[in-house]
């Protein structure tokens, strides 16, 4: 976690700004940008596979990680003929117009599905799979076509994508509690930690990168379920 001046970030970091109790050395909550939240709100649309994915590369996952691992140890000799071991470790993303956000990567091609049909025309199927056979003729659906997306892309891109807007601040706390940031609400959180004195309050920017948003959200996770 490295410190900031301001609340800008590189475009593989994220900043917080951090409420600290001086007093009792504990943060309060964080004030995130919609970049963060939008991050927080990705992982629920990831498949679990993914998600163990992007957490193994920096921490042990427990019993998932066990069973993620026993996947890709396993020899492909024992999985049907029609199914692949990359389906469940690296499980394909939907991309339905929603900006990845920055601290996912997006190297692996994944949110570009590619979809097939039967070359006989009129045998209108559509598959993910260019090996499959056709219902029909069963003649191998490998025509590769084209996914045109509709306006709502476009529209979403205009209005800086993601899930939640930019207009406002998010409060996040550590248990993933998210809301947006208004004075009411940091006077609500203030009184919920018996704050007397707001002079004894610190804010602090820092700058989050992934391996430390891993090791944050693993720290949750057993703490919390």
């Amino acid at each position: 976690m490295a410190d900031s001046s301001s609340s800008s970030s590189t475009p593989t970091e994220v900043s917080l700004k951090l409420l600290i109790d001086v007093k009792s050395k504990k943060v309060l909550f964080a004030e995130a940008s919609k970049e963060f939240v939008d991050f927080l709100f990705h992982i629920l649309s990831l498949p679990i596979g993914t998600v163990i994915k992007l957490l193994r590369k920096n921490s042990m996952v427990g019993s998932l990680g066990n069973l993620y691992d026993s996947i890709e140890n396993l020899s492909n000799t024992y999985m049907q003929p029609n199914q692949s071991k990359d389906a469940v470790l690296n499980p394909r993303i939907a991309n339905y117009g929603a900006h990845v956000p920055l601290l996912l990567p997006d190297d692996d091609g994944s949110l570009d599905r590619k979809l097939y049909m039967c070359p006989t025309s009129g045998h209108v199927n559509i598959t993910d799979d260019p090996t499959a056979k056709c219902p029909q003729c069963k003649g191998q659906m490998n025509f590769l076509v084209t996914f045109v997306a509709g306006n709502g892309g476009a529209k979403v891109a205009g209005e800086g994508g993601g899930f939640v807007k930019g207009v406002v601040t998010y409060m996040v706390m550590d248990d993933l509690v998210v809301k947006p940031m208004s004075t009411i609400s940091s006077i609500t959180m203030l009184n919920k930690f018996n704050v007397k004195e707001v002079g004894g309050l610190e804010e602090k920017v820092v700058s989050l990168e992934m391996k430390e948003v891993c090791l944050w959200l693993i720290y949750i996770l057993k703490k919390y379920i």
